[in-house]
């Protein structure tokens, strides 16, 4: 029997199993954080007195996770000297994309064989989030059913998610089922750059080389099987350097 809830469980429980290990997505060039990332890697950028891959790794020790798998590729030597200071916290091991930068999708696929947990999450280094009334990632852990999902995306309304200009990601059915957004349309939820997968997401006719997960969030749509939980909490867009004041002034009036 599965140690993960049922999805869209009415009230998510606080003590839901989160997986042992988690990718965090670090390897982006950061154009969009320029001239803020013209000498540093975007994950070190700092919001609210912490660096975003701290942010993130703060948040999945405090969650449980044991181990993060870290991809690394523009200014990597200073991410990965920034990360030896980590060591004490959570095992990190990195994924060197130096040679290549492989993409959202490219870089978990290259990552697997070092991610020791099925499911498990991925998380972008880059946003920035506070919680609800339950750890955001035991509340992700408490939707997952692992007999109907293969991708579970945490989305946050677009009415609440800061700093962010875009049309919106997805629709979502009563059942937490997931479609697109139709081109020029727009569309009620909007991704946070956290999800939890399956190994299974990664199977068959997967590419080689660089390539976006959209590509494999499409066939998990098309087969029912990529569905949606609801951010309790604040979610923030850190992708222009002028969400940083603006997000730092919404924290502090929260």
């Amino acid at each position: 029997m599965s140690r993960y809830r049922k999805p869209l469980a009415l009230r998510p429980d606080p003590e839901a199993a989160v997986p042992r290990t988690a990718m965090v997505m670090a390897a982006g060039l950061g154009k969009r954080m320029r001239p803020l990332t013209a000498t540093r890697p975007k994950p070190l950028v700092t919001v609210a007195g912490v660096t975003l891959i701290d942010h993130c790794l703060d948040h999945l020790k405090a969650a449980g996770v044991r181990k993060a798998v870290v991809n690394v590729h523009y200014l990597a030597p200073q991410l990965e000297a920034h990360l030896k200071n980590r060591v004490k916290d959570i095992e990190i091991i990195v994924s060197d994309e130096r040679k290549q930068l492989l993409e959202t999708g490219g870089g978990v696929v290259k990552a697997l064989p070092l991610i020791d947990a099925d499911p498990f999450l991925v998380i972008n280094a880059d946003n920035f989030w506070v919680d609800g009334p339950v750890d955001t990632l035991r509340l992700l852990a408490s939707h997952w059913n692992d007999a109907t999902m293969d991708a579970l995306l945490l989305v946050v309304p677009h009415a609440r998610a800061n700093c962010h200009r875009g049309r919106g990601d997805f629709h979502m059915n009563a059942q937490g089922a997931l479609r697109r957004r139709k081109p020029n349309g727009v569309a009620p939820f909007v991704y946070t750059g956290i999800q939890m997968v399956s190994k299974r997401l990664f199977e068959g006719d997967v590419p080689e080389g660089p390539f976006s997960t959209n590509l494999l969030w499409n066939r998990a749509i098309a087969a029912g099987r990529c569905f949606g939980a609801v951010h309790q909490g604040l979610w923030f867009d850190i992708g222009q350097p002028e969400n940083i004041a603006v997000t730092e002034a919404l924290l502090e009036a929260a």
